[in-house]
């Protein structure tokens, strides 16, 4: 008892870490006056630490009070997204800095909005028609252009004619005013003697070949199709891309054939255009064509002038208007969870702010009423609340990116420990162990550098989903980098290649020739290499037996300690909250069975290092369990094991039924006290909240199911005892992907690089180095970092947390104008 009421005192006066507990919370509730609802809501946004409680949660959002406000303000979304767009179109840069300019009224900017949106889409709907026009008088000149040869030389025209009419065609002496021909309907052209007619028109290239099967099966071959390209590209009014056209002339007879064609070029959305037999006509139609569409270029160059000028003032604002009308839509968003009560006079919220920002909000709500001019001040007072509060962590830039690798597997309940605190170190530190090789690891650090060296370039810069997780996590890839270069120091790996760094190596060949370094060994002559692998086990006969030995005793080494940290969080959480009954029947019961038998492993593996017995650890456990009272014989490894071995084994059955029954009974047994008048305390523990509602964390029960509990501490208990051994198991893969590591650079390297380099051919030498480059750049650095990545993060998440942590609660989310997005317009 004395050593437990020290150690409590130890842990008092340690000091206070603020990442390892959430921020304290308190529920607020505020009585504002309707003169001063606006201001207020606006201040606490632009303060950004509380997070409303919605009290309209029944009303549809067309029942709430500021329904006709969030309606305005999402048409002035629309209208500035449509603003934005125009300018993208136009190819106008469009400024995301948010210019100073004078004060402007909701209002008055909703007007504004109006004027502009009404002034654009008048002058879209002007430029369409004119392009539109534009188009039909070019396709028009084309035709005619394209279209005369056919005419001529079924009619019998002279080629001179042909050529006469293809000299004049950009000619505008002699121009007679004529009416529009565009306008005119298409008659019947004169009869040839012969009954020859023909209809001439344009077509999309990509349709020629249905369109022409489908006038042949229509006239059943009583047709000649003759078809040419058009030689340049249209616009296409709907799409407004380029396309390519064809020109083509259908000579048929009758009546009904005609009837027939021109609906299949309506089908088809071909453009029919009149062009006359009479040449002199085609000089007198062609001059119109092309003297209308000099006219018609002018205008439509004023007008896209015109637009652009009206779409550059709009883009000096449109960053200040999407922003300002942004922040009134959250801000009427947020009134709308606001009650009104019966005297309609005063808005009342309610919400969770944190402990530390309680005056800073006070501070806010009087400026609010003082610049509101309002006669009545804003009420702001702390109240008691049913259920549990939200987690909020106060994290930098630094942090931020482990605080999320947590949050991903479910956000800490409030006040609970934080491991995050821990991920900062050991998650790069197991990715590290896998990954090691300090050549790599530089690699790594070089674009972890790049990226935090350009960090306030990048983050103003739209970016990529993959390039955006790989800058958002830079300090997780520093740290990463890091720890791989100190392991790949240990492992002595650049590359695979082992380096003489910190001194020679320890041993040396039997001969001068060295020739049975590889068949019979070295030998020691000198003492250990002072730091890390020793170079000469590289390519030695034992390389693979010494190496795998010595990352699997490591990753057993290292699982169980992690396993341990994660119970020692659990003995810190029962004890901050309270729950005595965790700490006496689950922390010291799992502390007792882990230890027995893998803590005791690893004791092992430590003496067997220092000792430098040759003990088969295998079977020193495994007839721990089978022969536990057996004679170890040259497997013992220090005096006492045998009885330290039945001793363990014993605390190691015991703590099975010491984390099962005593728990569920007691639990029983207080219930049953505090019912009959014997006991009032609260229940404080965490089976009690099984009980507990989502949203209530404090409510008395009347009822007590003892089996539903049972049942529970039933499960938690063989989890933990099967979870100990697969866990255990599944640090391993530390070892695995460390050895693949290492043997997939060692493939590259000899069997690419090193094999390239014994041919006297610069080409192949080059070849090898590509390929080298390819396989370390693509293979190593990105495909095993993220192989290496995912497995460190399934062992913090499994492996560790399933120790303590139970990541049921909610985040803080507050109402703060910084964290709108464009989505949210």
């Amino acid at each position: 008892m004395v050593f437990s009421e020290k150690m409590d005192q130890f842990i008092d006066n340690l000091p206070p870490m603020d990442l390892m507990r959430s921020e304290k919370m308190t529920f607020v509730q505020l009585i504002i006056p309707a003169e001063s609802a606006h201001r207020a809501i606006s201040y606490l946004g632009e303060l950004g630490l509380l997070q409303f409680r919605d009290l309209n949660a029944e009303k549809s959002p067309f029942q709430r009070t500021f329904v006709n406000q969030v309606k305005r303000c999402a048409e002035m979304s629309r209208k500035l997204r449509f603003f934005k767009d125009q300018i993208n179109k136009a190819g106008l840069i469009s400024s995301t800095r948010i210019v100073l300019q004078r004060d402007i009224d909701l209002e008055d900017l909703e007007v504004q909005l109006a004027e502009h949106e009404h002034e654009l889409i008048e002058m879209n709907s002007n430029s369409d028609k004119l392009r539109q026009s534009y188009n039909e008088l070019l396709e028009f000149k084309i035709v005619l252009q394209k279209a005369c040869g056919f005419l001529v030389s079924s009619n019998g025209h002279a080629v001179s004619d042909e050529r006469e009419l293809q000299e004049n065609i950009y000619s505008n002496d002699d121009y007679v005013e004529t009416a529009s021909l565009l306008e005119q309907d298409m008659v019947p052209q004169p009869s040839n003697p012969s009954g020859l007619r023909f209809i001439c028109g344009i077509i999309c290239k990509s349709k020629v070949l249905r369109f022409e099967r489908m006038l042949f099966r229509a006239t059943r071959g009583n047709m000649l199709f003759n078809q040419a390209p058009a030689g340049e590209q249209i616009m296409d009014p709907v799409s407004t891309e380029m396309i390519e056209k064809t020109v083509f002339v259908v000579f048929f007879s009758g009546d009904q054939a005609r009837t027939k064609i021109l609906k299949i070029c309506e089908a088809f959305g071909a453009n029919c255009y009149p062009v006359p037999e009479d040449i002199s006509k085609q000089r007198q139609i062609t001059r119109e064509v092309s003297s209308r569409l000099t006219d018609l270029e002018a205008t439509l160059d004023a007008g896209i002038r015109h637009r652009n000028k009206a779409l550059a003032s709009i883009t000096d604002h449109l960053a200040n208007w999407m922003n300002m009308v942004r922040r009134e839509k959250a801000v009427y968003d947020t009134l709308n969870m606001l009650n009104f009560d019966v005297t309609k006079k005063c808005l009342v919220g309610e919400g969770w702010c944190p402990m530390f920002a309680k005056t800073q909000m006070q501070e806010a709500l009087q400026r609010a009423t003082f610049d509101s001019n309002s006669q009545v001040g804003i009420i702001f007072h702390p109240m008691d609340a049913v259920e549990s509060p939200p987690t909020y962590f106060r994290t930098n830039t630094f942090t931020s990116p482990y605080q999320e690798i947590v949050d991903a597997y479910g956000v800490a309940r409030y006040q609970e420990a934080n491991p995050a605190v821990y991920t900062t170190v050991i998650f790069p530190f197991l990715f590290a162990l896998m990954f090691g090789d300090w050549g790599h690891g530089i690699c790594l650090l070089l674009g972890a550098l790049v990226l935090i060296v350009r960090e306030n370039k990048l983050s103003t810069q739209k970016l990529g989903s993959f390039m955006e997780m790989l800058f958002g996590g830079r300090y997780i890839l520093l740290m990463m980098a890091l720890f791989s270069i100190y392991c790949g120091l240990i492992y002595n790996e650049f590359f695979s290649v082992p380096f003489h760094i910190f001194g020679a190596s320890a041993y040396q060949c039997r001969d001068s020739s060295c020739r049975d370094a590889h068949t019979v060994g070295l030998i020691k002559y000198r003492d250990p290499y002072p730091f890390g692998v020793d170079p000469s086990w590289r390519g030695s006969r034992s390389e693979l037996s010494f190496l795998n030995s010595l990352k699997m005793k490591m990753s057993i080494l290292f699982g169980v300690t992690h396993m341990n940290l994660g119970i020692l969080l659990s003995y810190f959480n029962a004890r901050f909250f309270g729950c005595s009954l965790d700490i006496r029947y689950q922390f010291v019961p799992q502390m007792i069975f882990l230890n027995s038998l893998f803590g005791y492993l690893s004791l092992l593996i430590i003496v067997k290092w220092c000792t430098g017995s040759q003990a088969d650890l295998y079977h020193v456990m495994i007839y721990m369990f089978l022969s536990p009272t057996d004679d170890l014989g040259e497997n013992q490894l220090f005096w006492g094991q045998r009885p330290l071995q039945i001793v363990l084994l014993l605390l190691a059955i015991v703590a099975v039924p010491w984390m099962l029954f005593p728990k569920p009974f007691i639990l029983k047994k207080r219930h049953t006290e505090r019912f009959q008048g014997r006991s009032y305390g609260l229940l404080n523990t965490s089976e009690m909240d099984l009980e507990v509602e989502p949203d209530s964390a404090r409510q008395h029960h009347e009822e007590f199911n003892f089996s539903e509990v049972f049942v529970h501490q039933m499960i938690h208990s063989i989890e933990f005892i099967l979870g100990s051994v697969s866990n255990t198991a599944s640090y391993l893969r530390l070892w695995a992907l460390s050895l693949a590591h290492s043997e997939l650079s060692t493939v590259f390297y000899e069997k690419v690089l090193l094999l390239a380099w014994g041919y006297d051919n610069l080409v192949i030498r080059l070849v090898g180095l590509a390929v080298f480059t390819f396989a370390t750049a693509f293979i190593l650095l990105m495909m095993e970092s993220l192989s290496a990545f995912l497995h460190a993060l399934r062992l913090h998440w499994v492996e560790f947390q399933n120790k303590f942590y139970h990541g049921d609660g909610f985040k803080f989310k507050p109402f703060s104008f910084a964290a709108l997005t464009e989505e949210d317009d």
